[in-house]
């Protein structure tokens, strides 16, 4: 039977989506009487997805991947040091040859925690070490919660003035985001295997939640003239300012797992984990920090980037993946049972004053091979 699968030319089906559903927002924008009881869809759609997202997470992988917190520390300084410092570099590199809105909204996306599914799947067709990715991934949302508030009062400044960040912005994203998670995460026993089970029928709930999220911010900057300020030469440009952030951001994470000699699948968590930005945190806490009419712009650069990123990994991700490949090998015989019935499949006799010189052989044979197909360094 031939199996038919998707050109690997064809996009994203939810980068699709992210286009269609700002087209709809573009020419049916949600207005008037309608907006609070859209918003409040949304704040209940985030709700969902977040109390999802902690009910997926696994507290055996957390725990086993916790030990490894060097690793940690290196994701979290690249989310949260290195890339604001790359975003704060661009930005002052740019001001006053751009919209600003545009620019603030690379900035803003400089300060985002990372993804989390992503992040996982990316690792785990790389052969990375999952259990540290899930770790890390989901230590650097929790921490962007109070982190990236803190982080865009410090460094940036909307138009109409404020700085973005107020404590009530922060209570505000903790109770959408934060407390729907933890609460989900504390009844995974009960609920975790029915979740685990339905994942397929779940992601529309993921998915959908972000969709509705970015209509209801886009139909606020359409009607806010945002079509007016973007053109498609400030599109080509924030497509190219992010493929230069990411590259100077997963180059610098390369270098850095080299320098402290980080292993093979330890390298690959920090080049995937260090590297993404959350659409999912992302779009809701930009609702939370921003005017509701320059929150369509401000998350512009994040929609971009979030495709760019996904493309990037996974061609990443299948080199990885095809390298591990090349590296892996099966095992010498070793033991006389093994060696016997080796030696039987070609047809060769063994005699037994001679077993134990061949075993031993094998035995340093495959010693060596580990050491020279070993997976072990990037």
């Amino acid at each position: 039977m031939v199996r038919v699968t998707k050109p690997s030319f064809l996009p994203d089906p939810f980068l699709l989506c992210l286009i269609a559903t700002v087209a709809a927002a573009s020419f049916v924008p949600v207005r008037g009487a309608a907006m609070p009881w859209v918003e409040a869809a949304t704040d209940i759609a985030i709700a969902l997805l977040f109390f999802l997202h902690g009910a997926k997470l696994s507290r055996e992988a957390v725990l086993a991947g916790a030990s490894n917190w060097r690793l940690h520390l290196y994701v979290l300084a690249s989310t949260y040091i290195l890339f604001p410092a790359v975003g704060l570099g661009l930005f002052a590199l740019l001001r006053g040859h751009g919209d600003g809105l545009l620019l603030t909204g690379l900035l803003y996306l400089s300060l985002l925690p990372s993804t989390v599914q992503s992040s996982i799947a990316f690792t785990a067709i790389a052969g990375g070490n999952v259990a540290a990715a899930v770790c890390s991934a989901s230590l650097s949302n929790i921490v962007g919660i109070v982190l990236t508030p803190l982080l865009v009062g410090l460094f940036m400044v909307v138009d109409g003035g404020g700085s973005g960040f107020s404590w009530h912005s922060v209570q505000a994203i903790a109770l959408q985001l934060l407390v729907p998670f933890v609460a989900g995460h504390l009844l995974r026993p009960w609920i975790g295997a029915f979740i685990d089970r339905n994942k397929r029928v779940l992601m529309p709930v993921d998915r959908g939640s972000i969709l509705l999220v970015v209509y209801t911010a886009f139909s606020a900057a359409v009607v806010g003239g945002i079509w007016t300020q973007v053109g498609i030469a400030d599109l080509l440009f924030l497509l190219l300012l992010s493929l230069l952030m990411l590259i100077i951001v997963m180059g610098a994470n390369l270098g850095l797992a080299r320098l402290v000699g980080l292993p093979r699948a330890d390298m690959i968590v920090l080049l995937f984990c260090g590297s993404k930005k959350s659409l999912v945190s992302g779009v809701p806490m930009a609702g939370a920090l921003f005017p509701a009419a320059q929150v369509g712009v401000i998350i512009l650069p994040l929609m971009i980037f979030h495709q760019i990123q996904l493309f990037l990994c996974a061609a990443l991700a299948g080199r990885f993946a095809r390298q591990g490949a090349t590296l892996r090998r099966p095992p010498l015989p070793r033991t006389v049972a093994e060696v016997e019935s080796a030696a039987q499949r070609l047809g060769l006799t063994i005699t037994e004053p001679c077993m134990a010189g061949v075993t031993a052989n094998l035995a340093l044979l495959d010693r060596h091979a580990d050491t020279l197909f070993a997976t072990d360094r990037p």
